[in-house]
Parts: C-alpha cells; sequence; structure tokens
C-alpha cells in the first residue's frame, strides 16, 4: 500500500510540473473541432482529404517536407481517392532528382508514383537559411508528434488532439497591430505571436493562409477556416494512413471476442449444469 502510495503522489507530481511547465511556454490548448474520422466508427471524408492534399501542394510544400509518404499512397483505399492514373499526373508534377546516369552525372526527371514526396530544400541547414534560422519539421507525421491538449483521461477519451493542434495554429495568429504594448516588448524580430504553438508563443512562420489561396475543383470556397481543416485532417490520413483498415479490423476483433465470451458461458452453463 505504501507503494501504491508512493507512485501515486509521484504521478501526481510529474503531472503537475508537466502542467506548469506548459503554462510557462503559455500554449492554450488546442480548438475543440471535430473531424468526421473521429471516434470508433468515424470515416475520412475523401473530398476533405483531396482538398486538404491540394492546400498541403500549394502552400505547406513550399516549406514542409511528407517524407514518410510515397505519391502511390495517394490511391490507396481509406485515403484520398484519387485512382492510380490521377496519382501519375500529381506525381509528375514534381521534379525529382535521380541518377547518376550512364555520364556519371545526376539529373532530373517528373516524379514516379513510387516516389517520396520531395523536401523543398537539399538538406536542413539550406533549410535554415531560408527560414531565418527555423527548420521546418517534417508534416508526414505531425498529427501523432504534436498534441494538441494534455492530461492522461482527456487523450484516452478524446486522442491526443494532433489534428485540432495544427488547425488551432494555422488560424491561431494574433496581428502584429493586436498585440500589447509588453508582447511587442518581446516580440523577436521576424517571429509572430501564436499562443497555440507548442514550442512557446513565438513562431517562425508567418500566417501562411489567407481567403482564397487556393482554388478548390469541388467549388468549396477557401476561406482560411476551411483551409485549416482541410490540410489538417489530409495530415490527420498521412499520419495514420490505414486508420479505415485498424477500425475495420478492430470491430471484427470484438465482434469475435464477443461470440467467443457467449460460447465459453454457454459451454460453462452446460458442463456445471448437474454439479448440483
Amino acid at each position: 500500500m505504501k507503494l501504491l502510495k508512493t507512485l501515486g503522489i509521484a504521478a501526481t507530481g510529474l503531472l503537475l510540473i508537466f502542467s506548469a511547465a506548459q503554462a510557462a511556454e503559455g500554449q492554450k490548448d488546442a480548438k475543440g473541432i471535430s473531424f468526421s474520422f473521429e471516434g470508433p466508427f468515424g470515416t475520412f471524408d475523401e473530398g476533405q482529404l483531396q482538398r486538404g492534399y491540394k492546400v498541403y501542394k500549394e502552400v505547406c510544400s513550399a516549406c514542409h517536407a511528407m517524407q514518410y509518404m510515397s505519391f502511390r499512397n495517394l490511391s490507396q483505399p481509406g485515403g484520398p481517392g484519387f485512382n492510380e492514373e490521377q496519382v501519375k499526373v500529381l506525381a509528375a508534377e514534381y521534379t525529382m532528382q535521380d541518377g547518376p546516369g550512364e555520364d556519371g552525372e545526376m539529373f532530373e526527371r517528373p516524379g514516379l508514383p513510387s516516389d517520396r514526396f520531395p523536401s523543398p530544400f537539399p538538406n536542413p541547414q539550406a533549410a535554415r537559411v531560408a527560414n531565418g534560422g527555423a527548420l521546418p519539421p517534417d508534416l508526414s507525421l505531425i498529427t501523432k508528434y504534436r498534441p494538441g491538449w494534455y492530461g492522461t483521461f482527456n487523450q484516452l477519451v478524446n486522442g491526443i488532439g494532433g489534428p485540432q493542434y495544427v488547425y488551432s495554429v494555422l488560424t491561431g495568429y494574433v496581428p502584429d497591430e493586436e498585440l500589447s504594448e509588453e508582447l511587442k516588448k518581446e516580440q523577436p524580430e521576424g517571429k509572430a505571436y501564436n499562443p497555440y504553438f507548442a514550442n512557446g508563443h513565438w513562431i517562425g512562420m508567418a500566417a501562411p493562409l489567407s481567403d482564397d489561396q487556393v482554388t478548390y475543383d469541388d467549388g468549396t470556397p477557401a476561406t482560411v477556416d476551411q483551409m485549416a481543416r482541410d490540410v489538417s485532417a489530409f495530415l490527420a490520413w498521412t499520419a495514420e494512413p490505414k486508420m479505415m483498415e485498424r477500425k475495420q479490423t478492430g470491430f471484427m476483433v470484438l465482434i469475435y471476442l464477443g461470440i467467443l465470451a457467449l460460447l465459453l458461458y454457454l459451454v460453462k452453463k452446460k458442463i456445471w449444469a448437474n454439479a448440483h
């Protein structure tokens, strides 16, 4: 009992320290928006994933890579729903470095479905130089890497809120003219204020979205809110591209376990029916 009590006190202390650290950084909890893929029976919206891909390609890919994703993933079941021909066209829009050729030199070619999404920079140092010293993170797993809210029970019930975190950062910028005088005094050069950013509230990325920045093929109005929702959903899919398959498997396992439990109960009743 003493050991359990000691462990409980230690766990509580760690949680308090962690919460205090978060508060000290000034990070707000992510905005509590809902997505279609949440919950045990939630599914990805193909239209939203396609719009999110468009936002990634036309806005985010200028600075952020997705090194763990291949173009062919875009056609896999449970994803954006592009067919193989569409994926070939989408991949060919990128220029890939390949080689060496027969002359021993590297050469460029159109992308292929088997290629991974390329980085916009040749190396991390070049990325830092182009972004004022900040290194743009890879977005493949960003919704699993960045939680939107904290607390063991909260995350157990609601998940870590990774897509909500991405949405909140994209829509959470405070314009310089709206900052208090105190914040203006501490503002680092080239940084913007964003209370949802995990690494302190000063972020090296300027607000990336503006209304009508992209043109959606399905005619959906490209507001900042809509684009932020769409790209957040797309990045949730890149982080868990087999989510739908996993949910379907889990559902079948639960059905199997339920039937097995019922059969075991009936067998037990049959065996012990005459015991008394």
